[in-house]
């Protein structure tokens, strides 16, 4: 499916395709998802719920089995038939090892698909297809503190450190307490594959043998919270009632996980939330859900789940002296749209999000009737050894979004590239680097 052809899917209606009544087996659930606990606890379970009620079922309710993380949701038809839907939530990684023994029919995951499960599920088709890889939500990884701990923020490095078990106590990071106290997601959890991908391994770390480990985010977050000297990682609605410090990474300001932040994936400690579908063994019902939570309504269960939806607003942007006067200017002026357009790996395209985000992007600019000359793009990179390149590569990074919008009627007002300036992330990872490459919407 081309880009241009996706769009027009998408905008002429999330669900026109699943209008008709979804088929319903006679023995056994309609739908099997395994995976992340971060989606599994809540967010995939609304979503089901949300899907059950478009297709009309009565009595739509949940089930808890006897095994720990685990629900299923039933619905009801007309009829008196039952429909059951089981979500089974004990890790990210367990969701790609059921889609390979069969017994799931839908991963869900809080972090991307490795290159080594890839190649196990090569057999069920690519898994990195736009049709079968669905970013259906954004969470932030908070950096949880008991409420009592003076420290406000705190950079990558020092997170590394003190996860490896290298800084031991609080009084060298400037604050009080004591001995720090890690606590920490299963090895099962996407949670604790984000943090070990965005802080540990990039810096050749490993979490200290000292961390104690969890399988369920509120039992985490709750313990940090009655432990004057404990820190841990947790999934954004996870925070409870402990407290977020602000996260640098790099040369990039301190970020605290805001929504827009977040949303946009500058926040250091962003990540996306996945659903994957075989697209060689297809399930009618993990179609229509996954394009349930790609819509409107969809989006909507994910915010009031307490995820970041990435439905489009457009946000006022505070000048400050950190920005360089063409960017301040532009803030006095315009609004930024609350995505980012940005490129697979190694690549000029788009990524999966980022064709998702055009339809949604075009969709705002055509209801907020700004197809003529009131959208500017903005184009960012990494550090180059030639600045000129740098400003050169930004500029033709927001050169392919421009292309995409104009061939669906937009007139553009202007496009701009920034090079390396205003990192929101480290240059000396690939990560980080990818993260620079990003490309800006800005309305007026």
């Amino acid at each position: 499916m081309t880009l241009r052809v996706l769009c027009v899917f998408l905008l002429s209606g999330w669900l026109s395709i699943y209008a008709a009544a979804l088929p319903i087996p006679e023995n056994g659930p309609a739908l099997r998802i395994q995976g992340s606990n971060t989606i599994g606890a809540d967010l995939g379970p609304a979503l089901v719920e949300g899907l059950l009620q478009e297709q009309g079922l009565l009595k739509i309710h949940r089930e808890t089995p006897d095994t720990a993380n685990e629900q299923r949701i039933v619905g009801q038809t007309a009829q008196g038939q039952r429909v059951i839907i089981e979500v089974a939530a004990h890790g990210s990684s367990t969701g790609f090892a059921a889609l390979k023994n069969a017994s799931a029919d839908l991963a869900a995951s809080s972090r991307e698909i490795k290159d080594s499960e890839l190649l196990a599920l090569q057999t069920l088709g690519d898994l990195k297809s736009p049709a079968a890889e669905q970013v259906i939500a954004i969470d932030g990884l908070a950096i949880i503190l008991n409420p009592s701990n003076p420290l406000q923020q705190l950079n990558t490095e020092q997170l590394a450190r003190i996860f490896a078990g290298e800084v031991k106590t609080w009084e060298e990071l400037g604050g009080r307490g004591g001995a720090i106290h890690l606590y920490a997601r299963d090895d099962q959890s996407g949670t604790y594959d984000t943090f070990k991908e965005l802080v540990l391994s990039r810096r050749g770390k490993s979490l200290s043998s000292a961390a104690k480990r969890f399988e369920s985010s509120e039992q985490l977050s709750d313990a940090v919270s009655n432990d004057p000297q404990g820190i841990g990682f947790i999934g954004l609605p996870y925070v409870r009632q402990a407290k977020a410090v602000a996260i640098a990474d790099g040369a990039s300001q301190a970020m605290l996980p805001l929504n827009s932040l977040i949303a946009t994936e500058d926040y250091p400690l962003s990540r996306r939330l996945f659903f994957y579908l075989p697209p060689d063994i297809q399930n009618p019902w993990a179609q229509a859900l996954a394009t349930f939570a790609q819509s409107p309504q969809g989006q909507a269960i994910v915010a009031t789940s307490g995820f970041v939806s990435q439905t489009v607003q457009a946000m006022s942007v505070a000048p400050n002296a950190l920005m360089p006067e063409g960017y301040q200017s532009l803030s006095r002026h315009a609004q930024r749209l609350t995505v980012n357009f940005r490129f697979a790996e190694g690549s000029a395209s788009l990524d999966n999000k980022a064709r998702q985000d055009l339809a949604r992007v075009l969709d705002y600019i055509k209801r907020h009737g700004k197809t003529e000359r009131a959208v500017t793009l903005v184009g960012f990179g990494d550090l180059k050894d030639d600045p000129a390149r740098a400003d050169l590569l930004s500029k033709l990074r927001a050169m392919a979004v421009r292309r995409e919008l104009v061939k669906n009627g937009v007139v553009m007002r202007e496009v701009r590239g920034f090079g390396a300036l205003m990192p929101v992330a480290t240059n000396s990872a690939d990560e980080g680097r990818i993260k620079n490459r990003r490309v800006e919407v800005w309305v007026y």
